[in-house]
């Protein structure tokens, strides 16, 4: 768990920090940290949002529902929202979450509806006169990707509906998900194959549906199952306890109702997710938990949503599982900003659906606090069916002759000495040309927060490095089909998408090319604030250290860092070469309609909106010529205040600013 954060580039930190591992989570479905532990870092940021609302980015996890659109599928805009769940963990967050519900229904008591939460992709399927026409992933929770083709290939999923009252149009939510025992069975021949082998069922769900071979897809063997209405033109049900039969009887699958219980009393929910989470290794699927739903469909229209979470329904998580098993050594990994991180490499342990051999370590005072050492037996967990940790050493195991495990002195990429820099937990190479950390450089410069060059991931990113034809980001402009061909896995198509996505990176905006570069200190926050001040690459690169600090966002530690970074001569050929070979950020837009109500006006934003996101909304007031600042002043024009308003509503009224509601504020714009 973190410390307590106390200043704001601490919590910008959280903020990012969190932002990677959304990535890992939903874009590359390769998580590295539980599901519990990053509740624990979202509240933490909560926590800091609560106490400094004048802090909050627009690009915080709390201020959107979380999940990337993936390249190549049509975005599909959905109807009706998908909204994630809040996630509880014990007897008092339920108690908690009941009492929230009643205060939501003033006062009026709910039955409660209880259903597995399964651990797959949440999907969303369209059926017209009966006919399944449309299929999507959640995405951000507005948008996401249509994926008709590959949910077509779910053979447990009707194409067309049965009964005598099929609805005209409904719309339904499910999970699609991979059995454990096709899991298995589809882990052994990539084994024999000699691929790299899936981490977790849902991971290899995720894989699957991203697949733009629906004839791959197919092969998956994929299922599904449905649990909610988004649309139903005929309003069959009036409670959730009737959805699922009603779903049943048009032919849908769901899942046994054995599985599934009302219930009003909090001790008899947690004993049926007692119950549920004793049968969780017999299931055929992978869950994590139980969803505890308000009844009552009419009480679930009136308690609505907030901007991330559905208030009706949240999610019960069970504890993480956990293994013994022995630490036969300790390895360190270096990465793009030369932090190095320890691993450990386990005696191979299976747990939760699959075989665990490695585990991260963290930080030297991580090791020094658990007092791991090289030899131990240790207790890991693997909560969420994701890349595990250590939670604790069996003294009563330990060896005699075990001693003591030290970072090394040295990089073990390039042998320079490391060093322990002053407020930092971190342990750094400061050798530029360490090739690990050119390599992850090179890797994040490709990546879905910087450039985000399609097809061009951190294993191509690898290959290339390796055989010497990337050494610089601009290397990446400098390559040949001849190149390409050279690559493992690389034929035709491969090689024409790649340099088709390379092509389009060029004409990038400014905050991804500033993001891109690396900038010590400098994340996707810092890097549109640099960009909506300079307007172009050139003027930032010469602004001084003080035209640095008066830029909003950036304080002492960031403007140096900027500065040092356009002043070593290195990195000048390296953006010059990059503007050479025709990278061109697409210009800000730097004249608006002065006639617009926003034009020159500052906004500030507060509480939750509905109909949009805070990002959202601070996009449309600068591309009416509006500013959008943190904090409450005088010089504030409007305050844009969504549900639950705190300390910013009751400044605005005391100074006597303008406050717009969300429907004021859409008909202003």
């Amino acid at each position: 768990m973190h410390h307590k954060v106390l200043t704001k580039q601490d919590y910008i930190a959280l903020v990012e920090k969190l932002q990677k591992h959304d990535e890992l989570y939903y874009a590359k479905s390769k998580p590295e940290i539980s599901d519990y532990e990053y509740d624990l870092l979202l509240k933490e940021v909560e926590k800091v949002e609560l106490e400094h609302p004048d802090w909050i980015l627009a690009s915080s996890p709390t201020q959107r529902v979380t999940e990337a659109l993936t390249n190549g599928f049509t975005s599909v805009t959905h109807a009706v929202p998908m909204l994630s769940l809040a996630n509880t963990y014990s007897l008092e967050e339920v108690q908690d979450y009941l009492k929230r519900v009643e205060k939501g229904l003033d006062g009026q008591h709910s039955d409660f509806y209880l259903e597995l939460k399964m651990d797959g992709i949440a999907v969303t399927a369209l059926f017209e006169k009966g006919h399944f026409v449309r299929g999507s992933t959640r995405g951000d929770g507005k948008k996401g990707d249509d994926i008709t083709s590959n949910m077509k290939t779910i053979r447990s999923l009707p194409l067309t509906l049965k009964g005598l009252h099929v609805p005209d149009r409904l719309e339904i939510r499910g999970e699609v998900f991979m059995s454990k025992a096709v899991f298995q069975e589809l882990n052994k021949e990539k084994e024999l194959e000699g691929e790299e082998l899936w981490a977790n069922p849902r991971n290899a769900a995720a894989g699957s549906l991203k697949l733009l071979d629906p004839k791959e897809v197919a092969h998956r063997k994929l299922s599904i199952v449905f649990y909610a209405i988004a649309e139903d033109s005929s309003n069959s049900c009036e409670a959730q306890e009737e959805v699922h039969g009603f779903l049943e009887g048009l032919g849908l699958p769901i899942s046994p109702s054995s599985l599934r219980q009302k219930e009003h009393a909090v001790e008899n929910i947690l004993a049926f997710a007692e119950f549920i989470e004793k049968k969780r290794n017999s299931l055929p699927y992978d869950i994590d938990g139980i969803v505890i739903k308000v009844n009552k469909l009419k009480w679930q229209l009136a308690l609505g949503a907030t901007g991330k979470h559905q208030r009706w329904a949240v999610a019960y998580k069970f504890a993480p599982e956990q293994a013994l098993t022995k630490i036969l050594d300790i390895t360190v990994q270096v990465g793009r900003t030369g932090v190095l991180t320890p691993v450990a490499e386990l005696s191979p342990v299976f747990l939760a659906g699959s075989t665990i051999a490695r585990a991260t370590l963290h930080n030297q005072e991580e090791i020094a606090r658990k007092d791991i050492r090289i030899h131990d037996f240790v207790w890991i967990e693997k909560g969420g069916d994701v890349i595990p940790k250590v939670v604790s050493v069996d003294l009563t195991k330990r060896s005699a002759h075990v001693t003591p495990w030290h970072m090394p002195k040295c990089c073990p990429a390039c042998s320079a000495p490391v060093f322990h820099i002053p407020d930092e937990v971190a342990i750094r190479c400061v050798n530029e040309a360490c090739p690990l950390q050119r390599l992850g450089k090179i890797q994040f410069f490709a990546g879905k927060y910087a450039m985000d060059i399609g097809h061009l991931g951190e294993k191509v990113v690898e290959q290339l490095f390796t055989k010497g034809f990337v050494a610089h980001n601009s290397d990446i402009y400098r390559l040949k089909k001849e190149d390409l061909c050279q690559l493992e896995g690389f034929k035709e198509k491969s090689i024409e998408n790649l340099l088709e996505s390379i092509e389009k990176s060029k004409s990038c905006t400014l905050s991804r090319l500033i993001l891109g570069l690396g900038i010590k200190y400098v994340g996707q926050g810092t890097a549109e604030a640099l960009a909506q001040a300079a307007l172009d690459i050139h003027t930032l690169a010469k602004m001084s250290l003080e035209e640095l600090l008066e830029i909003e966002g950036v304080g002492n530690k960031v403007a140096f860092s900027i500065h040092e970074f356009f002043a070593d001569k290195e990195n000048k050929e390296e953006l010059e070469n990059l503007l050479a070979f025709g990278v061109t950020p697409a210009p800000l837009q730097t004249s608006f309609d002065s006639a617009h109500p926003f034009y020159g006006k500052t906004f500030v934003l507060t509480g939750t909106l509905e109909g949009l996101t805070r990002s959202q909304a601070s996009e449309m007031i600068k591309q009416k010529g509006g500013k959008v600042s943190s904090s409450i002043s005088a010089k504030t024009d409007y305050l844009l205040a969504g549900e639950e308003a705190g300390s910013k509503l009751d400044k605005a009224k005391k100074l006597s600013i303008a406050i717009l509601s969300e429907k004021q504020f859409e008909k202003m714009l």
